[in-house]
């Protein structure tokens, strides 16, 4: 799986104008299923993310987890991040999971995501969403699994 994390002050998505999920200071994770993943690595990239420490500790040093701050994940179906660039001048996304295998590994992601203790909000799968965020620092970290 791929995810591109980043620390936000607040983040929210819509989906025809209706919000779907909000948080306050925390994560906004966009996340892609890769053809090849398993439950197993959406586990595996939960537990890495929600123990990062890459939120400020008293002394203004990267330290903290999301979990260490009490702070919330907007988890965000994104199959783009597939997206294989090396030829041509429209990327391809042949490496994502197909949409029946990406959407069940991106709900079981944010799943277990939530069981490491990280309150979570999501979008919508395969939705046209409208994501807003307030990027913290900014923090934006790639990480595969």
């Amino acid at each position: 799986m791929r995810a591109l994390v980043q620390r936000v002050s607040e983040a929210a998505v819509r989906v025809d104008g209706e919000v779907l999920g909000h948080i306050g200071p925390g994560l906004m994770i966009l996340v892609c299923a890769m053809a090849a993943d398993t439950e197993a690595e959406a586990d595996r990239l939960a537990a890495r993310i929600a123990r990062m420490r890459i939120f400020r500790d008293a002394d203004g040093k990267m330290n903290l987890s999301v979990l260490d701050t009490g702070g919330a994940a907007l988890v965000i179906s994104q199959f783009t991040l597939a997206a294989d660039t090396s030829r041509g001048n429209r990327p391809g996304f042949s490496a994502a999971a197909p949409p029946d295998r990406g959407e069940g590994l991106y709900e079981h992601f944010a799943r277990a995501l939530a069981a490491q203790g990280v309150p979570v909000a999501k979008g919508w799968f395969g939705a046209d969403m409208k994501v807003a965020l307030v990027n913290d620092g900014p923090v934006t970290i790639w990480i595969e699994s």
